[in-house]
């Protein structure tokens, strides 16, 4: 009987499967739904675009510099040639006669009345007269750069070859440096009686940033304003008189101008010897870009560096011009970006010149100048 109910049971099971439907399988869980959509990733072009706009500079390159001038005590042709010469730069020109100091025309009054900036290689020129009035060289002397390579002081000035001056600054020592600096005005103001310009820097000691060498090819710790360099210039351009600047500021003080005279400087001797570098800065120097066809000899000196403090990059050209009547002073500096440099500067003086030039400027007689006032002031004897 036993049997008997385990084999019906057996027999009910086996007819209950064909009808059993087959197990599903389970499906596979979704994943939850993000509610928001992941941002493509940024193209490497869009990051260098961002980074092509970034700009160390402070100061920009490109300004209308003639805002804030007072121009009714000065030269208007001279004011139109450096303002058309200048054209967008952000920038300052000063225009000085060097026999007697009258400052004719300066685009960008504030700029040019500044506390100063640092000289760049323009200061070379005041070097290089340094080491000659100390008997260190001779303009053919020659000073060994690196291996076989040597230069003399024409080449030196001329290419604005930076170890050939700081090896003069070595040679010289801060104290001789800084001694002659005095003496060519700087540290302090270069016109008289205006209050509105700053003195500028003339350090005390060596720069701790590469000494008196550095001090020597970049001006290294110096604030120089472009109305003190005008003045330097000028006693080189005169043959060794440093007159005071004046700025005249309506038609009274252009009719009664007197010239005066800070201090006379023993450098007559050493003129002749450091013109051939001025000149050749222009002819096939660093100053190319000044000379133009049928121009009277034009001298100067380029320079070119980062102030730190601004921070902005500089331009620098200082020059005078060789001709028989109307002798200029005519200094340039530029500030900004990539697109300011000495080589720059150099042509806008360039332009300078060739406005004057293209209106027979030089030709024509000026009014002579009374016989300059000694000025009692000898600040800067030893």
């Amino acid at each position: 009987m036993r049997n008997l109910i385990l084999l019906l049971a057996l027999s009910l099971s086996m007819l209950a499967v064909p009808g059993t439907p087959p197990a599903k399988k389970k499906a596979p869980a979704k994943k939850p739904a993000t509610t928001a959509k992941k941002a493509p990733a940024k193209k490497r072009t869009t990051t260098r675009t961002r980074a092509s706009r970034y700009s160390p500079w402070k100061e920009p390159s490109f300004a209308d510099s003639t805002i804030g001038d007072n121009i009714d005590g000065e030269d208007l042709t001279v004011r139109r040639a450096a303002v058309d010469a200048l054209g967008p730069f952000n920038g300052t020109v000063v225009v000085s006669d060097p026999y007697t100091g009258r400052v004719l025309s300066i685009v960008n009054q504030k700029l040019a009345y500044k506390s100063g900036f640092q000289p760049c290689s323009t200061f070379k020129v005041l070097v290089g007269l340094m080491a000659l009035s100390e008997g260190i060289i001779e303009r053919e002397t020659p000073i060994r750069l690196y291996g076989r390579t040597s230069m003399n002081l024409t080449q030196a000035i001329a290419k604005s070859n930076n170890p050939f001056f700081e090896s003069l600054g070595r040679k010289l020592g801060f104290d001789k440096v800084h001694y002659y600096a005095r003496l060519f005005g700087l540290g302090e103001r270069a016109t008289l009686n205006r209050e509105l310009e700053q003195p500028g820097t003339l350090p005390g000691e060596a720069p701790k940033h590469g000494g008196v060498g550095m001090m020597c090819s970049f001006g290294e710790g110096i604030l120089l304003s472009p109305l003190q360099y005008a003045a330097a210039l000028g006693a080189i351009a005169n043959g060794g008189t440093l007159y005071y600047l004046q700025h005249p500021q309506n038609s009274d003080d252009s009719t009664g101008f007197q010239p005066r005279v800070k201090r006379h400087l023993d450098i007559s001797p050493w003129i002749d010897e450091i013109k051939p570098g001025l000149t050749g800065t222009v002819e096939y120097g660093t100053g190319k870009r000044a000379a133009f066809d049928g121009a009277d000899p034009i001298l100067g000196k380029t320079g070119t560096c980062t102030d730190r403090q601004s921070p902005t990059h500089l331009g620098w050209f200082g020059s005078f011009n060789e001709v028989e009547r109307n002798r200029l002073v005519v200094v340039v500096l530029l500030t900004g970006g990539r697109p300011v440099n000495g080589p720059v500067a150099a042509g806008v003086a360039g332009q300078v010149y060739k406005n004057l030039s293209d209106q027979q400027y030089f030709a024509q007689d000026r009014k002579s100048s009374p016989v300059a006032l000694v000025s009692p002031d000898h600040c800067c004897r030893q």
